[in-house]
């Protein structure tokens, strides 16, 4: 059977980049802070990565100095950022339940949010249908680089909002999700989150061309993951050369 993404692969620039981002995350994974103590970077990039991706769902980035977290976005985003871990071994096999989980956890405190919306998929027609296309292709159904099916998870998530709310919080933390899975960033050390939060615009702009399916769309949305990924590098770069001064 035919791999379904691979002529993306073929789209302008598609390869190029992701041997670049292979590449970043590589420097990022042989830096020597994170030889031995990669836990505690990867735990610093989770965080970063969760106040970047509330900014771009509209919360706070703001940690409070001490007692809870008030804003309803960060709050569900720090929820998913901590649960990731334990949620890998569902994402390899049962990746609609693991992403029901993820919206329980990142919507839970959202206003006009009850118990019977969450971890709801919408009942609209087609949502279910590509989402078990999406969940076939996480669990095996392609053979592309893994940045390119990384790209594909986030920007099919954003494009078909299968939930009614936290559809970034989610999609951003399914991408990272695949990125530890897929082996292209197996500890979590990068932040992509803050390259797509620097370059919100044009994130927004990006998965709306990919949302229409033409090629140009999706060569645009491709390059912006890879650059944002290469920013996540840099990122992680320097969570790790601080651990190490």
């Amino acid at each position: 059977m035919a791999d379904p993404l691979e002529p993306l692969t073929r789209l302008p620039g598609v390869a190029d980049d992701a041997a670049a981002v292979r590449e970043a995350l590589t420097t990022v994974h042989n830096h020597r802070a994170n030889r031995r103590g990669w836990p505690a970077t990867a735990a610093e990039a989770s965080v970063r990565a969760a106040r970047a991706s509330a900014s771009l769902d509209g919360g706070s980035a703001e940690l409070p100095a001490d007692g809870p977290v008030d804003d309803p976005v960060l709050a569900g985003s720090l929820r998913v950022a901590e649960a990731l871990g334990g949620l890998l071994s569902a994402w390899r096999s049962a990746p609609r339940q693991a992403l029901a989980r993820l919206h329980v956890l990142a919507a839970a405190d959202l206003p006009g949010v009850t118990d019977d919306d969450l971890g709801r998929p919408r009942l609209d027609a087609g949502v279910g249908e590509r989402l078990d296309a999406l969940a076939g292709l996480v669990t095996g159904g392609t053979s592309v680089p893994a940045p390119v099916l990384v790209a594909v998870v986030h920007g099919e998530l954003l494009a078909l909002a299968p939930f009614p709310t936290a559809t970034g919080v989610v999609a951003r933390a399914a991408a990272r999700l695949t990125a530890v899975a897929t082996g292209l960033d197996p500890k979590g050390l990068a932040v992509p989150e803050v390259g797509h939060y620097r370059a919100a615009d044009e994130y927004r702009a990006s998965v709306a061309a990919f949302a229409t399916g033409e090629p140009d769309g999706l060569a645009r949305w491709f390059a912006h993951c890879a650059r944002a990924w290469q920013v996540g590098a840099r990122e992680g770069l320097g969570i790790a050369d601080a651990a190490a001064a």
